[in-house]
Formats: C-alpha cells, structure tokens, sequence
C-alpha cells in the first residue's frame, strides 16, 4: 500500500478531470452527524472544520419554523449556514484541505489508483482513471472514515442474514454486544448470498467484482492503520448490508402482537365486538388515510376474520421464547424483541404547475436515527462509468446509496410492505422438534448460530428451525394446543441482491424516471424510492412481495401445514409508482404508497385517520406554486408541529361543543389549546429558552390520557384499553417520530359520532361508549382535570404554562444535544434541477 501526501501549493499540478456539462441550479446537502468517527487519523488536518459542525447548522434550521427563505439556500464554507454545497467537485477546486494518493492491488485488476481529496467537512472525492479504482479506494475510506463500525456491524450483521430469533442486528451493534457466529452459520451465509447474486447474471458478476475489490481497499487501510484486525471477506459485506435491509428495508412480522390484542378484545367484548374491534382498530386499508398517489395499486385484499383461512388464534400472553434472552437483559426483553422499523423518512417533491420554475423542486432524505458515529457518511466518486455524490455507508461496494449526479437526485423512506409471515407449526406427538408439513412429521434443523458476549456474560445461541424459518418459540392456541412460532421473510438469502439498484445509480444505467423505476424494481427490500430531474418526478415502491393464498389473513399466525404456502411474488408492473403527477406533488413520509394498498400487519392502526404526513400536505397547499426556499419552508415546518394540533384538534373542539364546559378553568384551558391551533401547532423552541414557545403543547400531553380514556377506553374495558395501549402508543411524543397514536382511531369515531362525511367507517362506536353527549362531556372532564393540574404546578397564568423543549441525543458517542425536529438524518438533501 502506497499513501503520499500533497500540499496544497501542489494540488494545481494534479490531472483535471473535466468540468460537468450541466450543472442544478442547486445542490445542498447536510449530514449531521459529519463524515469522522472518533479516533480517524485525518481529523487533525489544517483547514478542517470540527466534526460537530453539521449538526450546528442542522440544528440551526429547526427554530426558523416558517421563516425559511433563499437565505438558508446559500452554501455555507465555514459552516455558519444551514447546508454544504453538494454540487460534484472539479479535481482542481481550490476548497480542498488534503491530498493523497490511494493505491494498491484489487483483485481481478491488478495495481490501481485514486486520487483521494477532503474538503473543509472532511468530505472525500475520490478521482480515478479507472472504476476499480475509485472503487478501491472508496473501501480505503470506508475502512477510515467508518472502521469502528465495520469492526462491530461485520458479526452483529450476520444475525440479521439469519433472522436470529429475539436478537436484531441494530440492537447488537448499537448496544455493543460481541456476536461470533458460528463456523457453519457463516458458511452458509455466504454460499446463499453469492448463490443469489450469481442469479442475477452480468450485473451480478459486476457486483461480486466490485464487492471483492471494495474488500481490498478496505483491508488495505486496517493492514496500514490496524492490522490486528482480521481480514474482510465477501460474508462482511453481506453482513453488513444485512443490518439496513433488517433496520429499514422490511415490513411485517408483527402477528404475535396483533394476536394478544385480538385475544384481550374478546375477552373484553366477547368474541363478535372483539374481532369488530380489532378490525375497526387494524386499520387495514383505510379509505380515509393519505397516500403518496391517487393511484391504486392492488395487492392482497383485508380478509374478514370470521372468514380467514388458516387463521391461529393464540392464547393471550402465552407465547414463550425458545432463546435465551441477550446478555443483561429480561425474558420479557427476549419475548417481545423483533427489529423495528425507523419510521421517519421524508420527501416533498414540488412539480409541474405546483413549481414557480416548472422543474422539480426536491427535499428530503433518510431519518436513521441520531448516532454518532453515523451510519452513513459522505463521499463523491468519479471514474469512467461513476459520477456521483451523496450518502453512502459501509456495506456499499463504491456505490451511492442516496445521493445525486450531475442532473438528477434520488432518496428513500421506508416502505414497511409486509415481506414477513408468522406461522404456528403444528407438533407431532408431544414433540417440540418435529413439526407436521404437507402430510408428514419432519424433523426441525437445529441452528449454532455461535455466542453473544457483554460485560463478562456470555450466552450461545441454538434454536430450531422449520422450512418456513427460525422458531422464535412456542405459544398455545386458544384451544390449548402448543405449536411452535416461526417467521419466514421473502428477501432472506437476497439481501445482497438489493445493491444492484445502487449500481444502476451509480455507474449511470439510470438518465430518466423509466430507467430509475426499472433499477429500484430490483431490490427485494421494502422502500420507496424517489427521483428528481429537470423535467420528471417519480417514485416506486420496492419488494419481493409475496402473494399469499385468497383468504389467508397477513395479519395474524397461520397454520404451517403446508396449505396456505406463498404463490410467487407481485409482479413490478403492480407496485405503486408514479412519474410527473397530474396533483405535481410527491410527498411521503412512511405513510401508505397508493389507494387500495394493505397496511402491514407492523403498521398497526398507523395508516388510518389524521397522519403525521397531512402536515406536510397542509404547509405545501398553504401557497398555490413553490420556490425551492418554499418547499424547504413546509418541510421544517412540519417537522415540530404536533399533529394532533394541527390536524385532530379542530375534530376535538367540535365534539367539546355538543355540550358546555363544566367550569371557566375548562373554557380557558380550551383556549390555549385553540391558540396553539392557530399558531401551527408546533413544539419549536424560537428564542432559544429551552422550552415550548405554546402553552398548547403542555395542556394537550397533560390532558392527552384523559382525553384517551374517553375516546376508547370506556368502550374497550380496562384490560382491552391495556392491550391496545401495548400494540400501539397513545401517542409517539417526541423526541418519538408522532407516527403514531388513538387520535387517529378518535378522529373517525368522533367524525362518525357528529355525522361527518367519513368514509371507512368504524363497526363499532367508542367515545362514550357511543353516547355522543356522555363522550363530550367526558373529553370536557378530561380538558378540565389538566387545567387544574397545570393551575397547580405553574399558577392560573396560562402564557406559563411552558414545558421543556424535547432535545435530541446522539448514542453510543455523545455529540452536541439538538432541539427536536423531524427532519432527514442520514442526509438531508434539498435540490432542484434546471436548464
């Protein structure tokens, strides 16, 4: 490995590369948690701004709530601003701080070489004659700039290629637990996912040379810097790539949890009010909810409980896990875990007539959480076939994973598409190994997956698994019976195979919304994914999404005899996907793709009523046509606002109004909560005191248990109002996502109470047990025990009333704390293209 370093005085004598032919009007970009990790050996370098500067300017965005304008639009050099440049660099721009020369052997190509450069963020541009260059050293870097993450997400990952019972990958690593699969797991591992990836012909045989090149560079940095550490392999990278296909790219899963509910439902209300209960509170495909297009799209109609093949229906609470639990946590921790998905990406697409200058005007990104160091990082790639920049991360063989080219730009959010089925596995003769399938007992395959180490504690890790997948363990049926619990996911063994759409991105196979829909239809993850040119918007909702057999429910266990097997996959043609909508909008943020689109069974009750999204609709259509500024405008704003605030209160204050206030203290609380209604509702801290500008905001989180307990408890029982309480949160408060909560079942039951125009109407009647008048008088009662409470603590002068500002944290390292937002994390991109 050769590394030589440049003065800046020598950077004009360099190669040129030549300049773009067309460059956006703009390019900006933030990633906040910057490009270095602690520790990396570049950070010392003259001229480089301290790592925390992105957050600063990140942070600096939120308190200007609707303030937004072309101001923060100008790209900052010294980081006093709100976004970087993110346009693609010349080789000879003068903002360079360092210069070195990466090189050595790849596989397959012999010596090759790049030119690695760093920007004033620690940015890398990585310039090469050749791809396996570039690709070469974008490894070097990733091995430098994220060696302490390869280091942890390297084993942690291979739990999430095996689907590891009660054990997801991003709960290893982030909680730095020591994961050593077994020999025989990780032969396997790879033998499946190179199988996979050789199916895929030419493009396969691509990516298999790029990962093993990729590999190099990153063994070539740790054999420099830190050759303790044993070298990478292809299983690595698979690895690795298996934590975000796990942490963001699946959707389901979730059918023990709905099958506790439905069973404390009918133990409440007695079977026929339970299951009308559980299918009001499902939300399957409700017609009321929001989605991203107009369009429908068809895939597996609800299926009406009474009528569901192959349903299971489990004894509440009875489920056991058949592995122990991780080391220092609970039985119950072990029961209960399942990777969760991090429901807070977001994209605002303003097109066609709806843009003052008829190009897309393109805002949004990932939201992965605040970690430091970051999952994903920073880096531009210029060779031959690669013209690119963005965000990318370890796991990427010198592709992009979000990012932009010289005209166009792409993003994601996660689609949560039910890719995951629970089965009950029937056992033969008292047996808890052999299972009955297509006729037969059968054998379970039993599973080393190898230890889980943490503090001195160490537990080996053996379960059982079927033809359908992993025994998570074993539950009784509401007959008694045992059966074993298994979870089958259609991406398993393909994890891989989604890097193919990032290869299309990145070695230009993409110049138009066609080419971008046909790359991200081949990846077998759950995402929608997004895309901006000069004169064309588009998204696709990705999956290998199995079609199930007519009537069989998604929702809950099905019998694993063999009868109610999966027939294929949906065909592309079907996804949800649009390119230049008539409405010129695209927005999402996690919500439903298309009309007539199914909920997955994890998104319980999340896609039905008032959603976090409408906030993002409501600030777009405050205004006929946008700027880019404008557009930037409705995102931040959305971002603090409260949605019940903002699109459940005006419901709230109607059902108030069927009866009177039961005291001034109940009709001045109100009034707080209607001026927070009027001045956006949002949760920002403007000046910096570290509290809530509104006293909305406290009224509405003291008062939201009793409002709660109106709205759907009286109905439901008390053990009914605890399960649901346990399938779904009351409501996320931040700094949770607001993604969801009961105003969304409250909205329709009160709209349907007050004889509202609402479609997709509830079988049952709730608030006061539907007893219009008994409910406005308890959601009064509610408004009126929370203004005593607050009169208590702070004084009978409301404009008091201010509670703490939410503030965000970043783990394991600490970074600077941020005021809350619901912004993109991984990288907040805020584009437009034009002639």
């Amino acid at each position: 490995m050769q590394k030589r370093t440049v003065a800046l005085a020598a950077l004009t004598a360099l190669a040129v590369m030549p300049a773009p032919a067309a460059q956006a009007k703009t390019q900006l970009n933030v990633i906040p948690w910057g490009q270095s990790e602690p520790g990396v050996n570049w950070t010392g370098t003259p001229g480089l701004l301290p790592n925390d500067t992105q957050a600063r300017m990140y942070d600096r965005l939120t308190p200007l709530f609707r303030r937004v304008t072309n101001a923060q639009l100008v790209p900052s050099a010294d980081g006093s601003g709100y976004f970087k440049d993110a346009t693609l660099k010349r080789e000879d721009d003068p903002s360079y701080v360092s210069s070195e020369v990466v090189s050595g052997t790849a596989p397959g190509f012999g010596t090759v070489s790049a030119r690695l450069k760093r920007d004033q963020y620690g940015v890398p541009y990585i310039f090469s004659d050749t791809d396996a260059g570039a690709t070469f050293a974008s490894g070097y870097v990733a091995a430098e700039d994220r060696g302490l993450l390869i280091k942890q997400a390297r084993s942690g990952g291979v739990a999430a290629l095996i689907d590891l019972p009660n054990a997801p990958a991003i709960n290893l690593i982030l909680g730095l637990y020591d994961y050593k699969p077994s020999p025989a797991v990780l032969a396997r591992a790879e033998r499946t996912q190179t199988k996979g990836i050789e199916a895929q012909g030419a493009r396969g045989r691509q990516l298999l040379s790029d990962i093993d090149v990729y590999v190099a560079g990153i063994n070539a940095w740790f054999a420099e810097h830190d050759p303790s550490v044993k070298p990478l392999g292809r299983i690595d990278l698979y690895a690795i790539n298996a934590v975000k296909a796990q942490f963001l790219g699946e959707g389901g899963g979730a059918e023990l949890d709905n099958a506790n509910l439905l069973s404390a439902l009918d133990a409440s209300l007695g079977r026929r009010r339970g299951d009308a209960a559980w299918t009001d509170l499902r939300a399957t495909n409700d017609p009321d909810t929001t989605t991203t297009t107009t369009r429908r799209a068809h895939w597996q109609p609800a299926v009406p409980l009474k009528r569901a093949k192959g349903l299971v229906r489990l004894r509440r609470n009875s489920f056991r896990s058949s592995v122990p639990p991780l080391p220092g946590a609970s039985a119950a921790a072990a029961a209960s875990a399942r990777p969760r998905e991090h429901l807070a990406s977001n994209i605002l697409i303003a097109s066609g007539r709806r843009s003052s200058t008829g190009s897309p005007l393109f805002a949004g990104g990932p939201q992965i959480g605040y970690n430091y160091p970051g999952l994903t990082y920073e880096e531009q790639l210029v060779s031959p076939s690669k013209r690119v920049r963005g965000a990318t991360s370890a796991p990427f063989p010198g592709y992009m994973l979000i990012g932009s080219g010289e005209n166009f730009a792409w993003t994601l959010t996660s689609a949560g598409a039910d890719i995951v089925d629970t089965y009950a596995e029937r056992l033969c003769g008292g047996s808890r190994t052999r299972y009955r399938y297509k006729g037969r007992c059968r054998r379970m395959t039993q599973v080393d997956a190898g230890t889980i180490a943490k503090n001195g504690k160490t537990v080996r890790f053996r379960y059982p698994q079927t033809v359908h997948g992993p025994v998570k363990g074993y539950a009784r049926t509401r007959g008694g019976r045992l059966v074993a619990i298994t979870t089958r996911r259609s991406s398993r063994g393909r994890e891989a195979v989604d890097l193919l759409f990032n290869q299309d991105l990145t070695n230009g196979k993409v110049t138009d919304a066609k080419s971008f829909i046909r790359a991200a239809g081949r990846s077998p993850q759950t995402f929608n994914s997004f895309y901006a040119n000069a004169t064309q918007a588009a998204f696709f909702t990705s999956g290998r999404l199995p079609l199930r057999p007519r009537g069989v429910s998604p929702d809950l266990p099905v019998d694993g005899s063999g009868r109610y097997e999966w027939r294929g996959v949906l065909p592309n043609a079907r996804h949800p996907q649009v390119t230049n909508p008539r409405s010129g909008y695209i927005v999402n943020w996690n919500n439903k793709p298309a009309r007539g689109w199914p909920a997955s069974d994890e998104r319980f009750g999340n896609e039905g009523g008032p959603q976090r999204v409408d906030l993002l609709d409501h600030e777009l259509d405050s205004r006929r046509d946008h700027t880019l500024a404008s557009v930037l405008d409705a995102e931040n704003a959305g971002a603090t606002e409260d949605v019940r605030a903002q699109r459940f209160f005006d419901t709230l204050r109607y059902a108030l109004g069927v009866t009177r206030a039961p005291s001034k203290r109940a009709e001045d609380t109100l009034q707080v909560l209607q001026a927070w209604n009027s001045s956006g509702g949002s949760r920002v801290d403007t000046d910096g005191d570290g509290k809530i500008d509104s006293p909305g905001a406290t009224v509405m989180d003291t008062a939201w248990r009793g409002i709660t307990d109106a709205g759907l408890c009286r109905r439901l029982g008390r053990s009914g109002c605890r399960a649901l309480q346990a399938r779904i949160s009351r409501y996320d408060t931040p700094p949770g996502g607001q993604y969801s909560g009961w105003h969304q079942y409250m909205d329709k039951d009160l709209r349907t109470m007050l004889h509202f125009r609402v479609r997709g109407r509830y079988r049952l009647r709730y608030c006061g047990n539907g007893n219009l008048k008994r409910c406005s008088q308890d959601l009064w009662r509610a408004i009126d025990r929370a203004g005593a409470t607050l009169t208590r603590r702070y004084g009978p002068d409301t404009s008091t009333w201010l509670e703490p500002a939410a503030k965000i944290t970043y783990s394991p390292v600490p970074l600077i704390p941020m005021q809350y937002t619901n912004r993109p994390t991984g990288i907040h991109q805020v584009m437009t293209f034009g002639p």
